[in-house]
């Protein structure tokens, strides 16, 4: 499976079962396994960095197991074939999202202009809603 120009992924290190779909689908779907099930074991993966694979595991959550399996479910479709490109597609999208490198954050403070302005909002606006109560009249003493 081809995920960029540079990363190929072999057909060997993919595993696909179809299994049978939950769901609507009326007597067929107690007879017939459409729905695709995409193995891909991490851990024994050649084709893939350590950095990018970390990246995979944290991007996938729950579809990763302890042992490092990635699983992808895929039952969208009522055809098998259309299940498994979907599957695949799905896989090569969650791959080449974990090749970028997320930019690092860098933290910035607002400067003394913006909070004076912030602050000068909310006084506004307090005072508009001061305007608003019920007037109270004074008792003379």
């Amino acid at each position: 499976m081809r995920i960029n120009e540079r990363i190929q992924i072999p057909d060997d290190e993919l595993k696909e079962t179809f299994v049978r779909a939950g769901g609507p689908g009326g007597q067929n779907v107690n007879k017939v396994a459409t729905a695709v099930q995409l193995v891909f074991n991490l851990s024994a993966s050649q084709s893939l960095s350590n950095h990018v694979k970390q990246r995979l595991r944290r991007l996938a959550g729950k579809r990763v197991s302890a042992d490092g399996i990635l699983t992808i479910r895929a039952k969208r479709y009522r055809t098998q074939e259309k299940n498994r490109e979907d599957a695949r597609r799905r896989f090569a999208d969650l791959v080449r999202t974990a090749l970028h490198n997320p930019k690092k954050r860098i933290k910035t403070r607002p400067s003394m202009n913006a909070r004076q302005r912030r602050m000068d909002s909310k006084k506004k606006r307090a005072n508009l809603k001061a305007y608003r109560k019920k007037v109270v009249p004074e008792k003379d003493a």
